[in-house]
């Protein structure tokens, strides 16, 4: 059985930093594709990244490129996100996923960025 576990999260001042975890197990997590998606309040769920299997091809949200950070380690089954420069724009429910439309995710972790 699939299961995603992430952490990570918390409230931040604008400009701070985040790293967020996910761990997984249930599934060959080293042949799989991972994403990370988010929910604002009062939103749908919305794509921000994405790391090929083998670590060596990463995507990102237009919104999110040179300030978050994917990455992963297979020895470990865990993904990562690291989030510098937050905007208040970033505050959602943060979910790791086996696809991009996040329909198979964990139970996420907040992450509030406010002054």
């Amino acid at each position: 059985q699939v299961q995603l576990v992430e952490s990570g999260g918390g409230l931040v001042q604008p400009g701070g930093t985040l790293r967020l975890s996910c761990a997984a197990s249930g599934f060959t997590f080293s042949s799989y594709w991972m994403y990370w998606v988010r929910q604002a309040p009062g939103q749908g769920l919305q794509w921000v990244s994405a790391i090929n299997d083998f670590a060596n091809k990463t995507f990102y949200k237009d919104a999110v490129k040179g300030r978050f950070t994917v990455s992963r380690d297979n020895t470990k089954n865990t993904l990562y996100l690291q989030m510098n420069s937050l905007k208040p724009e970033d505050t959602a429910l943060y979910y790791c996923a086996t696809d991009d439309a996040g329909r198979q995710r964990g139970q996420g972790t907040q992450v509030t960025v406010s002054s």
